[in-house]
């Protein structure tokens, strides 16, 4: 695991195995190895859906699993959605309250797809922040049958991120759930690299 703290302009590395800090300090940022559908301590988990939102492979696939039928009937007058957007429904037979959907473009195909994927970050932390959630976690969006390159898409992912920082109000811990070790090492080494700068900007130019 890789965590960072943001506050007050400055990013800064934390040990992997400190306690979270007072949260009056800022918002916690990590990247972790693992199963989305296994992030007990966070009140919202982000599913990397299709546009009619129902059970698929890979993220999808897993959330509807362990959630129950009952996700897939609240997600049938919901759908559909266009790259880039967000809808939020409970979380059924998850250990989180609630389960964001956002589908990501498809890279090649849905243009801007810097800008989509982007979006469904900052609207799922949107949604995040409308119901009060101190803790998301996020898969890698796109980054699957979608074929968004993994380096890139993590940039993209972590900056927006990063720059929405000073938005949050109720997030207090965000989450990156990488499902094998190369995506794990990609997204943490590009975490670190943003540590490394110190500062942030809360409004990115340019997400390359």
């Amino acid at each position: 695991m890789i965590r960072v703290l943001i506050g007050a302009g400055e990013i800064v590395l934390l040990e992997s195995r400190e306690a979270d800090p007072d949260q009056a300090r800022g918002l916690v940022v990590e990247c972790t190895l693992g199963d989305i559908a296994r992030q007990g301590d966070c009140d919202a988990v982000v599913n990397a859906a299709n546009a009619w939102l129902r059970p698929g492979s890979g993220v999808a696939g897993a959330l509807h699993k362990a959630a129950g039928p009952e996700l897939a009937q609240e997600c049938l007058p919901l759908a559909p959605i266009r790259p880039g957007e967000g809808v939020i429904t409970k979380g059924y037979r998850l250990p989180n309250r609630y389960v964001i959907h956002c589908l990501g473009p498809v890279y090649g195909q849905d243009h801007p797809a810097e800008e989509l994927l982007a979006s469904c970050y900052v609207n799922s932390l949107q949604l995040a922040e409308e119901y009060r959630c101190r803790s998301i976690a996020f898969p890698a969006i796109s980054t699957g049958i979608f074929g968004y390159p993994m380096e890139e898409g993590a940039r993209v992912a972590l900056q927006r991120v990063v720059s929405q920082a000073p938005r949050l109000q109720a997030v207090k811990k965000i989450r990156f759930v990488l499902y094998d070790h190369s995506a794990f090492e990609v997204h943490a080494q590009v975490l670190e690299q943003l540590a490394k700068k110190g500062k942030f900007s809360s409004k990115p130019k340019s997400l390359q």
